[in-house]
């Protein structure tokens, strides 16, 4: 099951073996838009998006997207943000059914981990979420690109995901839009694997070494 409590799915996660090598791994990459940065208290998401990486490329046709309703008004300040305004959320599903098609999609694509940008903060989006509804996660390996940039470039001291884009000459999308920058976090984190990969890493377990962080897993 991805979450536990209460039975909704089969296992997302097999375990790989370490020797696997990084360009048969699935990857899923994603983001989540919210109506504030308490999300372990106050705070809801309004937007998920998520695209497939295979064998080292994007695959922009095999993405998610979904908005969620937060059962609570959306500030001004985030509508100016993200664009995402209360009439574009008030139909949409709630959290716990949004998360469910998320993980649904991302079962079919055999990912092996799930990749954000400060992914931290997404994951516990998502699992505090659960956690209202009483569901909790399984452990899922989680990697974040600024640790990946943080092997490969330590001397990068900036969270700002289209400022790394940038420096790294990758495609950049709409900001504040789950799914630009997604989109964008994908085409960072393929950018690094390759320059990993030409610093010598090859498999699966040199890859979560290289990103090692006590929060990956949840």
């Amino acid at each position: 099951m991805y979450f536990t409590r209460k039975p909704l799915f089969q296992n997302l996660h097999t375990e790989i073996p370490l020797s696997t090598q990084i360009e048969d791994i699935a990857f899923t990459v994603f983001d989540t838009e919210t109506t504030g940065f308490q999300v372990a208290a106050v705070d809801r998401i309004i937007e998920i998006a998520a695209v497939h990486v295979q064998s080292l490329k994007v695959v922009e046709e095999n993405k998610f997207h979904t908005y969620v309703n937060p059962n609570r008004q959306i500030s001004q300040e985030i509508i100016e943000l993200t664009g995402i305004t209360n009439e574009k959320v008030e139909s949409a599903p709630p959290p716990i059914e949004a998360i469910s098609q998320l993980f649904h999609w991302i079962k079919k694509k055999k990912t092996a981990c799930l990749v954000g940008h400060y992914v931290s903060f997404d994951m516990l989006a998502l699992k505090s979420e659960l956690k209202r509804e009483k569901y909790s996660f399984q452990k899922i390996p989680t990697i974040d690109t600024l640790d990946l940039i943080g092997y490969i470039s330590p001397s990068y001291d900036m969270r700002d995901l289209h400022r790394y884009a940038q420096s790294f000459g990758t495609r950049i999308y709409e900001r504040h839009n789950a799914t630009g920058d997604t989109l964008t976090t994908a085409y960072l984190f393929v950018e690094l694997l390759q320059l990993f990969m030409d610093r010598g890493g090859r498999t699966w377990g040199e890859l979560l070494r290289a990103t090692e962080n006590q929060s990956r897993d949840w």
